[in-house]
């Protein structure tokens, strides 16, 4: 498993991104997150993650989860054409409900537990791939999923590590008292996590499942 979760995009190392996604080449791009989002402010969100990705030689395709409700053989067939995944941010609990409702949930946990797909997120990207989103709805709010989604939240995150993310920590321009909730709670219920500012990046590398 090769796992770079950072608070904001590529941090301030993008060594740490390369390593993981390895060569430039084509990268799949999830921008789910920004599903409750109005539509031009969605297509922006698209727009804004490829230039990023295209500067260091990368050729981004969105994958839209959407397209693939209810049919996780399609959905792993195109991730199939890809070496790596990134995720953007946005809210994690439409995120995470989009992930279940195309069956991505356990079709990224397949392709990168065995290391066939390099996982790339930031924020609700990063946030996702915990064992629980319990104290993330601070900072997003959990009620988007059933207007969005049209299902009930999902709590549980993918369990890819061992610990929670608290993204954009410190002075992070999108900090906000929600952050500081979200700190809190971990601590008040001894949760283990790590708190992220934007020039921060966790890199996991593991064996193959």
């Amino acid at each position: 498993m090769r796992l770079f979760l950072s608070s904001y995009r590529l941090g301030s190392d993008p060594s740490k991104f390369l390593r993981v996604v390895g060569p430039p080449g084509r990268i799949a791009v999830i921008a789910n997150a920004a599903d409750a989002w109005p539509p031009a402010a969605r297509r922006s969100a698209v727009t804004s993650e490829r230039e990023p990705l295209r500067s260091r030689g990368f050729v981004p395709e969105e994958i839209d989860l959407r397209d693939h409700l209810g049919d996780p053989d399609s959905l792993r067939a195109r991730l199939r054409g890809f070496a790596a995944v990134w995720v953007r941010g946005g809210n994690t609990f439409v995120l995470r409900a989009q992930l279940a409702r195309s069956g991505a949930d356990a079709v990224l946990t397949d392709l990168v537990g065995s290391n066939e797909l390099a996982y790339a997120g930031y924020s609700a990207g990063a946030c996702v791939v915990t064992p629980s989103l319990r104290g993330i709805e601070f900072s997003d709010d959990p009620e988007e999923v059933r207007t969005t989604c049209g299902t009930e939240v999902v709590w549980d995150g993918l369990g890819w590590i061992d610990h929670a993310v608290v993204p954009h920590a410190g002075a992070s321009a999108l900090a906000d008292e929600g952050i500081e909730k979200s700190l809190r709670y971990m601590r008040d219920n001894a949760i283990p996590f790590v708190a992220l500012t934007d020039d921060d990046a966790l890199v996991v590398e593991t064996d193959p499942r």
